[in-house]
C-alpha cells in the first residue's frame, strides 16, 4: 500500500465536488429516432452501446411529444461544457494515480447512476466500494485486495430517501441498457433472480438488501429499486451512515459507500461468517480490512471510534464475529485496533 501523490488526492477532491453539484444531464449513447407505422410517424428515444441498440417509445409526431424531444437536447446542449470538464478531470485523475474502473464496470454504474439507483439511496459494497476508498483515503491498495467478480448494490428501505428522489426499475433498466445483461437463475428455481450477469464479462451485478427476523433465502421486493434482492444478515451495519464517492470513470460517476470505518469492521464480521468453501474469499475480507484499518488508525482514528460504538449496538451475533474477526489480524495492527478501542 502507498500513498497517492497530493495532486492527486486534489483533483479526486475537485472531480467529487464537481459531482456533488449536480446531475449533469448526458445524451451519451442516446438519439431520437423516428418510424412510420401505418403511415404515421411516432418518435422513440435510443440507446447505443456498442453495436447494440435498444429503443423505448416516446409517443405519436405530436406537439407535446416534440417539446418533450425539443426539451431535452436542450438540456444535453446546456450540460456539455460541464461535462466536458468533468470528463477532463476525470482522465487527470487517472493519469495522476487514481483507480478507475474497467470500461465494461463503468458502464454499468454510468447505467445505474442514471436509472438512479444511487439518488434512491443504493449503496455500493464488496470490493467495487472497497476501490473506491482508495481514491477518497488517497492511497493505492495493494494488488490482489482489489479485484471482484461483482458489482454489489446494496438498499434498505428502513432508511428515508431524499426528497424529490424517484424509483426506478434497476432490473428493467439492466435488462434494456443495451450491455447485454441476463439474470442469473437462483438456487430455488422458483424464487426471483437479484443477479445479472454481463454477458462477455466476468461479473455480474447483484442486489441485496439487510436481512432481519429469521433467517431466509427468500428474495425480498426493494420498492426504490423496483427489483428482487437477496437478503444478507447485518447489512443494516453498513447502511446506516454512507458516504458520497465519485467513480473515476467517464464525466465522474456518483455514487454511495459505507462509511469506511464501518466497511472495515462488517468485513472482519463477513470474514467470520463465511462457511469454509468460501475461506479464500474470507482471506481476502480479512486483507481488504487489514489495509483500510491501517490507513484509518494513522489518518482517521475517529472513524474507527464511531464504528465501534454502532457495532457495540448490534445483536451479540454480529460482536462475537467482530471480535474472532479481530484476532485475525496482523499483530502490530491488532495491538493498534485494541490501544484505540480500549476503554479510557
Amino acid at each position: 500500500m502507498n500513498r497517492m501523490s497530493s495532486t492527486c488526492q486534489r483533483l479526486y477532491s475537485e472531480l467529487l465536488q464537481a459531482c456533488l453539484r449536480g446531475a449533469a444531464p448526458s445524451g451519451r449513447g442516446l438519439s431520437f429516432v423516428s418510424k412510420k407505422i401505418d403511415g404515421k410517424k411516432h418518435w422513440y428515444l435510443q440507446f447505443t452501446v456498442g453495436s447494440r441498440k435498444t429503443q423505448h417509445y416516446l409517443g405519436p409526431d405530436r406537439e407535446d411529444t416534440r417539446a418533450r424531444i425539443a426539451e431535452e437536447k436542450q438540456l444535453w446542449e446546456n450540460a456539455a461544457p460541464e461535462l466536458s470538464e468533468r470528463r477532463r478531470m476525470v482522465a487527470l485523475v487517472a493519469q495522476a494515480g487514481g483507480l478507475a474502473p474497467t470500461t465494461a464496470e463503468g458502464r454499468v454504474l454510468e447505467v445505474l447512476e442514471r436509472t438512479g439507483a444511487f439518488r434512491v439511496g443504493g449503496t455500493l459494497v464488496g470490493s467495487m466500494a472497497f476501490r473506491q476508498y482508495g481514491n477518497m483515503l488517497g492511497v493505492v491498495w495493494s494488488s490482489g485486495v482489489t479485484s471482484t467478480e461483482d458489482v454489489d448494490v446494496a438498499q434498505d428501505d428502513r432508511i428515508p430517501v431524499g426528497v424529490g428522489a424517484e424509483p426506478g426499475n434497476l432490473s428493467e433498466a439492466l435488462r434494456e441498457s443495451g450491455l447485454g445483461s441476463v439474470e442469473v437463475p437462483a438456487l430455488d428455481r422458483k424464487s426471483p433472480s437479484t443477479s445479472f450477469k454481463i454477458r462477455g464479462q466476468q461479473f455480474s451485478v447483484d442486489l441485496l438488501t439487510p436481512m432481519r427476523g429469521k433467517s431466509t433465502d427468500r428474495p425480498l421486493h426493494v420498492p426504490t429499486l423496483d427489483a428482487m434482492a437477496k437478503p444478507v444478515r447485518f447489512l443494516d451495519y453498513l447502511l446506516k451512515d454512507i458516504q458520497p464517492a465519485a467513480v473515476v470513470s467517464g464525466a465522474g460517476i456518483l455514487v454511495n459507500v459505507p462509511a469506511p470505518g464501518r466497511f472495515a469492521l462488517h468485513k472482519l464480521v463477513v470474514a467470520e461468517r463465511r462457511p469454509a468453501a468460501w475461506q479464500a474469499k474470507a482471506d481476502k475480507d480479512i486483507a481488504q480490512a487489514a489495509e483500510l484499518l491501517d490507513v484509518l488508525l494513522e489518518s482517521r482514528p475517529g472513524d474507527l471510534l464511531i464504528a465501534q460504538d454502532a457495532a457495540d449496538t448490534m445483536p451479540s451475533a454480529f460482536r462475537k464475529a467482530l471480535d474472532q474477526g479481530k484476532r485475525k489480524l496482523p499483530g502490530p495492527l491488532r495491538v493498534g485496533l485494541e490501544d484505540l478501542l480500549k476503554p479510557a
